[in-house]
């Protein structure tokens, strides 16, 4: 009794409720309650058959009743008075066996427990007869564990959670509360203080900055989309086209009649479905949408990690807007965040006392530019906790793929730290090994039991085989986002068209080693933010070249192998950088440039979806052939896009101001080459320099090749030309 009045035990049921007691007389039975805030308690059985009157033991807040009676488990209410005058019933938790079978403590101890949501954290659930919630959570150098909420008034003697063996799971069944329910734990720790804690697999939670989490369930949704999900497969994504748009959902849009309060699904629905299905997109790629408690951090600061953002509405409103985006042929990515964590008090972090999401020595476990915790993953509950929450926005969300960001800082032991920050491996170098076993387990797992999901890897440097497979030895990731592409473009694109010709490397150095990944060619959020100025702002010249290059730029992005992303605000050339706490300018549509930039997009956007050659061999050398790389003092390049099929087309690009008149090319084809596309078109803001329709070949052999055309190069443009068959 002095451990659960100290809090300071891993069995309270070992006392409390009901139990045996030998007598004279043979077994009876003794019922004891811990119930400091009531002056009497009165006890029933659930079955109404008796009742039974509790003996209150001095001023310890404990509370005994001996009943005249041979012992057999049952179940019993407690009626209990309070000084206050009020009275209320409960039905008594400590009646209760465990919820967690044996084979469910031994799944999350090796780590392989992939829908451990549904037994960690609060779970709506039944047992032994009883509807309640099933409290359970992972603390495994805790002296002692409770639950606290609006069902006990906060009081965190009252529903004191037992330890699972060795596991370090506490748990506790409460009888008789539902959904809605706020709640915490109280942790003793291991350091001897009190620690109150969000629920690390909290499914919802109070809008910040509140930070409780909330009792919900997890079934109920009648999905619509059960079409899509048995068609739609990551292996698929291969060989078909896939242009991803990048949102932040705080700031695609806002309230026009309140600027500070954030659109909720439902309202997002309206507005952003219908958007990507006009403008042509077939993914929307999501910033971190668990829950977090600075707007400022994008989401890339989790504290609910299975806890989608009540900013933007419950649950069922997020998967409301997954199954209607679905439904539109409209796929959905997610951004994960597996690298780190804040250092939120409420949140995972020193979690009981100590350190057990993350490393305790601060060089494995701290990044010390981001002020932020490193996951442990040589820990088994820590690799089971991030899979099992990948596992859970795929199955339960029905999302289409994670982005997983920073790869980089996962995989480096050294990533963004001195000498003496870091500890090196086993070998003496700088490579995670925790970090490869758990992605090649992440990805394995996710190909077997979500094969609809893709996986996409943030990673920026040139550490190998990304996208292989496992089982050849690599990570298994099946995109992973071109950063050299990007940032080699970027720097070509920024300088004045006169001195272009001396970087011209940056423009065609991408194909050395574009086939060694499967790509996604990408103009995310992070590089029109921290004064980089947005992409229309990169780009030089005077306001029509500015648009110039920049419908240029997205020419060259659709043309290059890979797949497309583009962050929201790009498509029509918004001026100022993103601002997370706004929405966008979409006033500036109205404007002739920006609506024509968007113009041209949607039909980029369009083109690109219906011409198998740019995406159908986006991985493979067959799928492109360069006609000219190599005339760098006009800064033009050349190459063809092939398909399976035997269909071409022909992507020319001038990176000048200077038009082009009988440009010869050599032409891979004999034959017709009809012009489908120009963004120097006065339709998107250019001077209308083009090719009538279409050029013939001409038996003239150039470039190495039999025949060749004569065409006519727009200033700052691209023109695509298909082969008519």
């Amino acid at each position: 009794m002095r451990a659960i009045w100290d809090f300071n035990t891993k069995d309270p049921f070992s006392i409390l409720g009901l139990h045996p007691l030998n007598t004279d007389r043979g077994v009876k039975t003794v019922i004891r309650a811990y119930q400091p805030q009531a002056s009497f308690i009165r006890g029933e059985s659930c079955d109404g058959e008796f009742e039974f009157d509790f003996m209150k033991l001095g001023n310890t807040g404990f509370f005994e009743a001996i009943l005249d009676k041979e012992y057999e488990p049952f179940f019993y209410n407690l009626i209990i008075k309070q000084d206050d005058g009020n009275e209320y019933t409960l039905t008594d938790p400590y009646a209760f066996l465990p919820v967690l079978s044996d084979f469910d403590r031994h799944l999350i101890s090796s780590g392989t427990h992939y829908e451990l949501y549904r037994k960690l954290g609060a779970n709506l659930v039944e047992h032994q007869g009883f509807k309640g919630v099933h409290f359970a959570v992972w603390a495994p150098n805790a002296h002692a564990v409770s639950v606290v909420g609006s069902f006990n008034s906060w009081d965190g003697r009252r529903h004191q959670m037992r330890m699972l063996g060795s596991t370090g799971i506490w748990e506790i069944f409460i009888p008789n509360i539902g959904e809605g329910e706020l709640y915490r734990f109280e942790i003793h720790g291991a350091d001897g203080n009190l620690h109150v804690k969000v629920d690390p697999l909290a499914k919802l939670s109070e809008v910040r900055p509140a930070t409780a989490s909330i009792t919900t369930h997890l079934d109920g949704y009648e999905w619509g989309d059960d079409l899509y999900m048995t068609t739609h497969w990551a292996t698929k994504v291969f060989g078909s086209p896939m242009n991803i748009y990048e949102v932040h959902a705080g700031s695609w849009r806002r309230d026009p009649a309140n600027p500070d309060r954030f659109l909720n699904w439902d309202e997002l629905a309206e507005t952003l479905i219908p958007y990507l299905k006009e403008m042509g997109y077939t993914h929307v790629e999501f910033l971190p949408l668990a829950e977090h408690p600075l707007d400022e951090s994008w989401g890339y600061q989790v504290t609910g990690y299975y806890s989608p953002t009540s900013r933007y509405g419950t649950p069922d409103q997020f998967r409301h807007f997954v199954d209607l985006c679905h439904q539109n042929e409209i796929g959905v990515i997610v951004d994960w965040v597996p690298a780190h964590f804040p250092k939120d008090a409420h949140a995972l972090g020193r979690f009981d006392g100590t350190a057990c999401y993350e490393h305790a020595d601060p060089r494995q476990g701290e990044h010390p530019h981001w002020g932020t915790y490193i996951f442990n993953l040589g820990r088994n509950e820590v690799k089971n906790f991030l899979i099992a929450n990948a596992m859970y926005w795929l199955k339960e969300f029905h999302c289409d793929g994670l982005r997983v960001d920073a790869v980089a800082s996962m995989l480096y032991l050294d990533y963004g730290k001195g000498p003496g920050q870091w500890v090196p491996n086993k070998d003496g170098g700088n490579i995670n090994y925790d970090t490869l076993e758990f992605l090649k387990h992440l990805n394995s797992i996710m190909g077997r039991l979500t094969p609809h999901a893709i996986l996409i890897a943030e990673e920026s440097t040139s550490f190998p085989s990304i996208t292989r497979p496992p089982e050849q030895g690599g990570l298994g990731f099946h995109y992973k986002w071109n950063m050299g592409w990007m940032n080699d473009f970027l720097s070509y694109i920024q300088h004045e068209p006169i001195h272009r010709k001396y970087h011209h490397n940056q423009l065609t150095f991408s194909m050395v080693y574009a086939y060694s990944e499967n790509f996604i060619q990408v103009f995310s959020h992070d590089e029109v933010v921290h004064g980089k100025g947005s992409m229309l702002g990169k780009m030089p010249g005077d306001n029509w070249q500015k648009f110039a290059n920049l419908r240029l730029t997205y020419a060259f992005q659709y043309a290059h192998p890979g797949k497309k992303l583009n962050f929201m605000g790009n498509d029509f050339g918004q001026f100022r950088e993103w601002n997370e706490k706004r929405s966008l300018d979409w006033h500036l549509i109205s404007w002739d440039s920006h609506g024509k930039l968007l113009q041209m997009m949607k039909v980029l956007n369009h083109l690109y979806k219906e011409n198998a050659p740019f995406w159908e061999i986006d991985h493979y050398y067959t799928g492109f052939e360069w006609i000219w790389c190599d005339d760098a003092d006009n800064s033009i390049v050349s190459f063809v896009r092939k398909d399976d099929h035997g269909n071409q087309i022909l992507c020319v690009f001038n990176f000048t101001p200077v038009v082009r008149n009988d440009y010869r090319l050599g032409a891979p084809t004999r034959g017709k080459w009809k012009e489908i596309f120009n963004t120097d078109a006065s339709m998107f803001g250019g001077s209308n320099v083009g090719n009538f329709g279409e050029v013939w070949t001409q038996d003239i052999p150039w470039q190495n090749r039999q025949w060749s055309l004569n065409i006519k190069l727009p200033p700052l443009a691209a023109v695509y030309f298909r082969l008519e068959r």
